[in-house]
């Protein structure tokens, strides 16, 4: 559980570094393959279109994947206080792995806040496409 929990927090701290590095090698890759031969370069671009998504399935994976360890109830959703351990768990990670500190009230206040910017549709419950597109675009924050 703790390797998978590191991993998980890894990927995820990794996840919008690598989302903002590929977009701007693809578009310079792009331009010099279409100036040259139009038709032959365009197989060999798609597979590098086709990794950029990786993060993010990466991200669907892991939420796949533990979820179920975080939702107590098996509803279906994380409430604030399942939501809420699953975040300070990778605060937790993230902070062992950068050597940072802060104090426990910092880290709670920090993932009500997180649950706040999860819950899209104010539900006052985390859905998995929520948590997805959260982590997606905030890890890490």
């Amino acid at each position: 559980m703790i390797r998978t929990l590191l991993l998980t927090s890894a990927m995820l701290v990794a996840a919008p570094a690598l989302a903002q590095q590929t977009p701007a090698a693809e578009p310079a890759a792009q331009p010099m393959p279409q100036a040259a031969e139009p038709a032959a370069p365009a197989s060999p671009a798609e597979p590098q279109a086709a990794q950029p998504a990786s993060p993010a399935n990466s991200v669907a994976t892991i939420v796949e994947s533990e979820f179920p360890a975080y939702d107590t109830n098996k509803d279906g959703q994380l409430d604030q206080g399942e939501f809420s351990r699953w975040m300070v768990a990778l605060k937790d990670q993230e902070m062992k792995a950068t050597g940072k500190t802060l104090p426990p009230a910092e880290v709670t206040a920090w993932a009500s806040g997180a649950f706040t910017t999860a819950d899209a549709d104010k539900s006052i419950s985390v859905s998995k496409p929520e948590l997805i597109s959260y982590l997606s675009g905030s890890a890490g924050a």
